[in-house]
């Protein structure tokens, strides 16, 4: 029988393309750790300042503060039209990574208008939207707007230490200008009224701003809630180990 030198040609490459295209499969594994802590002791975490028009701090667990915790803001329960008021510390930021991080911007996500502006600044109980008294201040949040942009830097938070008991002024000199945040037991979060002003760079912290600006004319009485996005960025660098 002849058989042809072209098809022997073609089946001996194809049989080669096969063992070239064969799948190898292997199985291996790694282990990975991580752990979950209240968002007071975690490593970028918020504290609370300012009380509530219920005289609770603004900032709070949501929840059983047990399996369920979560936390949120209460900014108030009985606002009308026409109305305008803020918090001037309504929750503050602390960095407790051993490298800085960058707040890039703020959104809020929300089914109807915010009547919300957001500030980022050092004065705990100055009006952040009055330059004459606190000229740190950088706006992040105006009603529906992002001002500050994703690729740009707001404020820069200085390396933490780790301690969520404690917050930094300055992180080149811990032991002269640390202050407690003390663990508030109806809230459930940590908090601080210290008034050492933070600066971007050098402090471990920073103040979050919120006020409400209702018109005369809103878009429905009733409860008005949604989510308040922080985005943060950070460049770490590998060490020799």
């Amino acid at each position: 029988m002849k058989v042809n030198r072209k098809l022997m040609i073609l089946a001996v490459l194809f049989l080669l393309l096969c063992m070239v295209m064969a799948t190898q499969y292997a199985v291996t594994k790694i282990p990975y750790e991580y752990t979950i802590l209240h968002p007071s002791d975690s490593n970028i975490r918020y504290i609370g300042s300012d009380n509530s028009s219920d005289g609770k701090r603004v900032i709070r667990i949501s929840g059983s503060n047990t399996t369920n915790v979560a936390i949120k803001l209460n900014l108030g329960e009985n606002l009308t039209t026409n109305q305008e008021m803020y918090y001037s510390a309504a929750f503050g930021i602390v960095n407790e990574e051993d490298f800085e991080i960058n707040i890039t911007h703020i959104n809020v996500s929300s089914a109807s208008f915010t009547y919300m502006k957001i500030w980022l600044h050092g004065d705990r109980d100055q009006n952040a939207n009055d330059s004459m008294y606190d000229n740190s201040s950088v706006m992040m949040w105006d009603n529906t707007t992002s001002v500050n942009l994703s690729n740009t830097t707001a404020w820069t938070l200085a390396p933490g230490d780790g301690n969520s008991s404690t917050a930094c002024v300055n992180y080149t000199d811990r032991a002269n200008n640390s202050f407690n945040t003390t663990w508030d037991e109806i809230a459930h979060v940590r908090y601080s009224l210290n008034d050492t002003n933070a600066v971007s760079n050098w402090s471990d912290f920073v103040w979050v701003q919120v006020g409400l600006y209702i018109p005369d004319v809103v878009d429905h009485f009733g409860s008005h809630t949604g989510t308040i996005w922080m985005h943060f960025a950070a460049d770490t660098f590998e060490g020799d180990g």
